[in-house]
């Protein structure tokens, strides 16, 4: 689809697994901004019409909250959604583009707000020709605000659903008994998060056997704060059967009706 060459970053967990992610690179970063710009331009559009109303009484009242206006709008823009969605926009949620941290961790809150305070700087003199050259000189794929926050912008890549029956065993999967604790799930963990857990179990038999019980203990605790089974469905199970449990929820079609019977 862009046509701009992939760079892959390799993180190294404590257990000494190896996870690669696709670094987006400035071109379809740059698209992304143009489809949030869009978007900012619209809204401003009409915030200005409601605020131009107050002109009757001072025009320079009016143009003065614009101005102020246009800089909330276009600073929480980012701010707002890269929080609420996993550091995404509405652009680079249809380019399949996320903010990450640097380390592959959850993004923090103050993270979003700097590099997205460092925009401005990025973006001059104009097209993001500084942030653009960043991109293009740093290891990471960074522009200023993103070496400031200590955050990397990856491509999200299309999940197909694998070949479940290599990886996972013929025991009855526990949590189909809570069809809503399953929809939870799906809404909550993002596409490289349930990568990563599908690439544990492929990888698994590559894992020194002590890194292995640790590291798939360390991942069944991240998953269970994101929803929490009950204690009925997870008696008896290892760590690495509640992952394979949980990448089964997440990747594999939900049966009919017919063939439960």
């Amino acid at each position: 689809m862009i046509f701009e060459k992939t760079h892959t970053l390799t993180i190294q967990t404590p257990e000494g697994v190896h996870f690669s992610l696709n670094l987006a690179g400035p071109v379809t970063r740059f698209l992304a901004w143009a489809i949030d710009f869009g978007v900012i331009m619209v809204a401003s559009i009409f915030i200005n019409r409601l605020v131009m109303i107050f002109g009757v009484i001072s025009y320079d009242i009016a143009s003065a909250v614009s101005i102020v206006a246009y800089f909330i709008l276009s600073i929480g823009y980012s701010i707002i959604l890269e929080w609420f969605w996993q550091g995404r926009t509405l652009g680079k949620r249809l380019l399949r583009l996320r903010v990450m941290d640097v380390q592959g961790l959850r993004l923090r809150f103050n993270q979003i707000v700097i590099r997205n305070l460092l925009r401005f700087i990025d973006s001059i003199p104009a097209f993001y020709l500084v942030g653009g050259v960043a991109c293009l000189v740093t290891a990471k794929a960074q522009r200023l605000g993103d070496v400031a926050a200590n955050t990397i912008v990856v491509r999200t890549p299309v999940i197909h659903e694998p070949d479940l029956d290599q990886i996972l065993s013929e025991k009855f999967n526990s949590f189909r008994n809570y069809p809503h604790l399953e929809a939870r799930l799906r809404q909550r963990v993002t596409p490289a998060q349930a990568d990563i857990a599908l690439q544990a179990l492929l990888r698994r038999d590559d894992m020194d056997p002590v890194a292995r019980i640790a590291f798939f203990k360390d991942m069944a605790s991240g998953f269970k704060r994101v929803v929490e089974f009950p204690e009925e469905a997870t008696d008896g199970l290892s760590d690495e059967q509640y992952i394979r449990n949980i990448v089964e929820v997440l990747f594999r079609k939900r049966m009919t009706a017919g063939s439960d019977v």
